[in-house]
C-alpha cells in the first residue's frame, strides 16, 4: 500500500515449517481445554464441524469419477475417506480440482454448547482456547477453565459466571454470527483492494482456473494476484449451455464443450468495479486451446460507464451466494 492509499502490489503469505508446528501445537491445546472441561463437567463452547450433507458428497462424488477417482459409496463417511481421495489426486492432473471440490463440500463451521465433534480435523473433542487473537469464544473457555481449576485468588470472579452458563446458547449464536459477517467484511474488503489495484489493466490476459460454475456463468481465480472475476455465460456466444449442478460443469449444446471446475483457462480482463469489487472477464483458452466461439448477437454488447456499477452490484451479489465459506 502507498503513501496515497493504493494498492501498489500483490503477495501471497509465505506458510513456512514453523507456521505448521504452531498450528499442530494450537490444535492439541484447543483439544487438552475440551477434554479437561468435558471430564470437570463445566459448560463450554465446543468448536463445532458436522460432515457434509449427503447432497454436497454426492456432488464431489461425481467430480471424483469425472476425474477417475473414487469416493467410497454405501458407507458411513469419515474425514480418512476424504484424505484417501485428496492423497489420490496430489500431484496429478485434477490436484487443484478435486482440492476445490472437496472443500466446497465441507459445511460451514460454528460455535456451541453442544459437541458434535470436528469432522474436518477428525476430532472427538475440541474448542478455541487459544490464538493469535482473543476471540470471545476464547474467553469463555479460559472463564471455563478458571471456574474448573479455580485458579487464581478470585475464581468465582474471574472464572464462567452463572450468567455466562445461563445465556450460553445465545452466546455462542451471537458470535457464529459475528464471525460470519467478519469473514464477509474482509473478503468484501479484499475483493475492492484488488479490484482497484487491477483497474489499470483492462484488457491484459491472465492466467486463471476456474473456481465455480453456476448458471450464469463461471468464476475464475487469477493466479498472479488470487482475485475472483466473473466471466458471464452470455459473454460465451449464443451456443446455450447447459448447468450440471452435481458435476460443477457448463456444457455447450450445440459445441459439446465443457467447462468445469478446476480447468485452467487464459482470460481477458474487461471490466473492473472498485467499489464493489467486481471484476468482468472474458475467456481467451481453455486448458491451452483456443475457445471457439459462435455469433454473439446480443451477448456480445459491451457494457457502457453508466451500467458498470449496477452489473458490478449484480456479479457481487451472485459472488456472495456462490461461495460461502466451507
Amino acid at each position: 500500500m502507498g503513501e496515497d492509499g493504493k494498492v501498489t502490489s500483490v503477495a501471497f503469505k509465505d506458510r513456512i515449517d514453523a507456521h505448521k508446528v504452531i498450528e499442530e501445537f494450537m490444535v492439541m491445546a484447543n483439544v487438552a481445554a475440551a477434554e479437561t472441561l468435558i471430564e470437570k463437567r463445566t459448560p463450554l463452547l465446543f468448536r463445532v464441524h458436522e460432515e457434509p450433507t449427503l447432497e454436497k458428497i454426492n456432488a464431489l462424488r461425481e467430480v471424483a469419477l469425472g476425474a477417475g477417482l473414487n469416493l467410497a459409496k454405501g458407507q458411513v463417511l469419515q474425514t480418512r475417506h476424504l484424505n484417501r481421495l485428496l492423497d489420490q489426486a496430489e500431484g496429478g492432473e485434477f490436484d487443484e480440482l478435486i482440492n476445490m471440490a472437496t472443500l466446497r463440500s465441507m459445511t460451514q463451521a460454528y460455535y456451541g454448547p453442544e459437541n458434535f465433534g470436528h469432522f474436518g480435523l477428525a476430532l472427538r473433542n475440541y474448542a478455541h482456547f487459544t490464538s493469535p487473537i482473543r476471540r470471545y469464544s476464547d474467553l469463555i473457555v479460559h472463564r471455563a477453565l478458571i471456574k474448573a481449576h479455580r485458579f487464581g485468588p478470585d475464581a468465582k470472579h474471574d472464572g464462567l459466571s452463572d450468567w455466562d452458563i445461563d445465556h450460553i446458547q445465545e452466546t455462542a449464536t451471537q458470535i457464529s454470527e459475528t464471525e460470519r459477517r467478519s469473514m464477509t467484511a474482509e473478503r468484501d474488503t479484499t475483493d475492492r483492494y484488488l479490484a482497484a489495484f487491477m483497474s489499470d489493466r483492462i484488457g491484459a490476459t491472465f492466467a486463471g482456473r476456474i473456481a465455480g460454475v453456476a448458471r450464469f456463468g463461471l468464476f475464475v481465480k487469477l493466479d498472479e494476484t488470487g482475485a475472483d472475476g466473473l466471466i458471464p455465460i452470455r459473454s460465451l456466444g449464443n451456443e446455450f449451455f447447459r448447468h450440471d449442478v452435481e458435476a460443477q460443469t457448463l456444457t455447450g449444446e450445440r459445441s459439446g464443450q465443457v467447462l468445469g471446475l478446476g480447468q485452467r483457462v487464459q482470460v481477458k480482463l474487461s471490466e473492473a468495479e472498485a467499489m464493489t469489487g467486481g471484476l468482468l472477464l472474458e475467456l481467451l483458452e481453455v486448458e491451452g486451446k483456443t475457445m471457439a466461439r459462435q455469433s454473439r448477437g446480443r451477448a456480445g454488447k459491451s457494457f457502457g460507464r453508466k451500467g458498470a456499477a449496477t452489473k458490478a452490484k449484480r456479479i457481487k451479489a451472485r459472488k456472495k451466494v456462490d461461495r460461502k465459506r466451507h
